[in-house]
């Protein structure tokens, strides 16, 4: 078993993230903790590299400027579409996170900023861009990855795998025309985005 955490080795982590202003906005517990392959860049990259060198059992607050997390809030880049897009009884409200496909199944995420009867006000930014980022991190476990996960860049088996998941195991409620589709994750899906390198 490796004794520090570095690149192709797979960490399981319980954190807590902070904004400025004190609000926990994610968080994992020992109990069901993050767990991924250091050095794939599926986490934010200043959250990694403070991790790098870590043991197990050792804790850290990380500080994470925006430009080592998420970037920064680029105003350009929300867009204003049609309300009639969206089938008139989509639940929409202002603050939903969405996910939107063409009919090229390109796919990107949003999050309703406005809503008015004719529209609807779409912000692409993650939600955590321009933010400086406060994490409360103890290292739970590590241990080598295998070929085939250092191959797919991602965790299998022993701690947590995403190939364990699909739409079933969420509360999902989807909607589409021609334009576009709606799917609304849980908390659970919610939780290891914040971590996740966009």
């Amino acid at each position: 078993m490796p004794e520090t955490i570095q690149d192709n080795v797979v960490v399981a982590l319980a954190y807590t993230l902070k904004l400025e202003n004190g609000e926990i906005v994610d968080e994992a517990s020992s109990e069901d903790p993050l767990e991924y392959l250091h050095g794939a860049n599926t986490i934010i990259p200043g959250l990694e590299r403070a991790l790098t060198g870590m043991r197990v059992g050792e804790r850290k607050q990380v500080q994470v400027a925006p430009a080592d997390g998420y970037g920064d809030y680029d105003p350009e880049d929300v867009e204003v579409v049609p309300r009639h897009q969206f089938p008139s009884d989509a639940p929409l409200e202002v603050g939903m996170a969405i996910t939107l496909a063409d009919d090229n199944d390109n796919y990107i995420d949003a999050v309703i900023s406005a809503l008015t009867p004719e529209s609807v006000t779409l912000d692409y930014n993650h939600p955590l861009a321009g933010k400086t980022l406060f994490f409360d991190v103890q290292v739970l476990d590590i241990r080598e990855a295998t070929p085939e996960e250092i191959e797919a860049g991602h965790v299998h088996g022993a701690f947590f795998d995403f190939a364990d998941f699909d739409e079933e195991d969420f509360d999902d409620e989807d909607f589409e025309d021609e334009d576009f589709e709606d799917e609304d994750f849980d908390d659970e899906e919610e939780d290891l985005d914040a971590l996740r390198k966009n």
